[in-house]
């Protein structure tokens, strides 16, 4: 498996175990309370003024998943996603890649040191990265390749073509 973690999902599960949420669920769920508490009090911040739900979703969003500038590319044979990372190591990343969609999820651990010095000013970018891309065709999950340099992640992912049955198939190489 490559050092970035690519998950490689060739079949959605068939049981589900209803007595323990699995942790990825019970993250995201977290992290989908904390924004709607968080949305909710730059709602009351600004006097409870209607009308800008969704502005105030995506602004809390912001303040807890860095953003993450993907580009998808097309040849014949294969999509070609780029993601831009910065900060993020290969250690740091985890990619599923599913027939028709790609998520790319990381989490890094920065520590923080003040010397003993007065912080008067600080900005910091979360330290987590989640998005989902959907894809126009169907990818061969287990030949899917994925590198990172100098902050950005590339991801190959071979077309499934159809053969002369209409059978998919993997592509030739």
């Amino acid at each position: 498996m490559p050092a970035t973690g690519i998950a490689l999902v060739t079949e959605p599960e068939t049981s589900i175990q209803a007595e323990e949420p699995a942790p990825f669920i019970e993250e995201v769920t977290n992290l989908y309370d904390r924004i709607a508490s968080r949305a909710f009090e730059i709602f009351e911040g600004n006097g409870g003024l209607g009308g800008h739900d969704l502005d105030n979703w995506l602004r809390a969003e912001a303040e807890f998943f860095h953003p993450l500038h993907i580009g998808v590319s097309e040849s014949p044979e294969a999509f070609t996603v780029r993601a831009d990372v910065p900060g993020f190591k290969e250690k740091d990343l985890e990619i599923d890649v599913e027939p028709r969609r790609v998520t790319i999820a990381g989490k890094r651990e920065t520590t923080k040191e003040s010397n003993g010095k007065k912080i008067i000013y600080s900005e910091t970018c979360s330290d987590r990265i989640l998005r989902f891309v959907d894809l126009p065709a169907a990818v061969v999950v287990k030949k899917a390749k994925s590198t990172v340099k100098d902050g950005v992640l590339e991801l190959s992912l071979p077309k499934v073509v159809p053969d002369k049955q209409g059978e998919a198939k993997p592509q030739a190489g």
